[in-house]
């Protein structure tokens, strides 16, 4: 936001801050280090979350919503549907949206 400013030939002077005074080299100087401070932060966060799910993809884990239906509940409403229930029957009966009816039984 301040590069934006200081590109665009505005100034900016923090009343709360004296260090970040833009009109001064340090108080130009200060912007660019805390962003690279926050490069650095955010890619240590990701490599962090990157090694995480590898762990626990590795431990059998998966990192979705749990399933709303079991295996037996989708071959039940595959095979209600064959018989000729309607969707919106289905989806009312397993507490399920239509769409999560149509993706069981396709």
């Amino acid at each position: 936001m301040v590069k934006k400013i200081i590109d665009a030939d505005g100034q900016f002077l923090s009343l709360a801050e004296p260090w970040a005074d833009a009109s001064t080299g340090a108080g130009r100087l200060m912007p660019a280090v805390l962003g690279g401070l926050a490069d650095v932060e955010r890619d240590l966060i990701r490599r962090g979350a990157g090694e995480g799910r590898a762990r626990a993809k590795l431990r059998g884990r998966h990192m979705r919503r749990p399933a709303k239906m079991t295996a037996a509940q989708k071959q039940e409403a595959r095979r209600r549907r064959k018989d000729g229930e309607s969707v919106a029957d289905l989806a009312r009966s397993y507490g399920v949206s239509p769409a999560a009816i149509y993706r069981a039984t396709a």
